[in-house]
């Protein structure tokens, strides 16, 4: 049994839509750790983890992540 998943990070844009962001392998580690955080930071851009979903049918795990505003 593998030890790392397909993650999807989706972005819910301000219109209701979705945009992928990235499809990546995550090592068992880097989800497990998602146990304990509720920001990701991806392409120097910080986004808030909102809900995530196993995809069964594809084998993907979905993030789905709002953008945290520049200050």
């Amino acid at each position: 049994m593998s030890d790392s998943m397909n993650v999807i990070l989706l972005e819910k844009l301000p219109e209701g839509g979705l945009r992928q962001i990235e499809e990546r392998l995550w090592s068992a580690a880097m989800i497990a750790a998602l146990e304990h955080v509720n920001y990701l930071v991806v392409d120097g851009r910080e986004y808030e983890t909102i809900e995530g979903r196993l995809n069964v049918d594809s084998g993907h795990l979905e993030l789905l992540l709002v953008p945290m505003q520049s200050v």
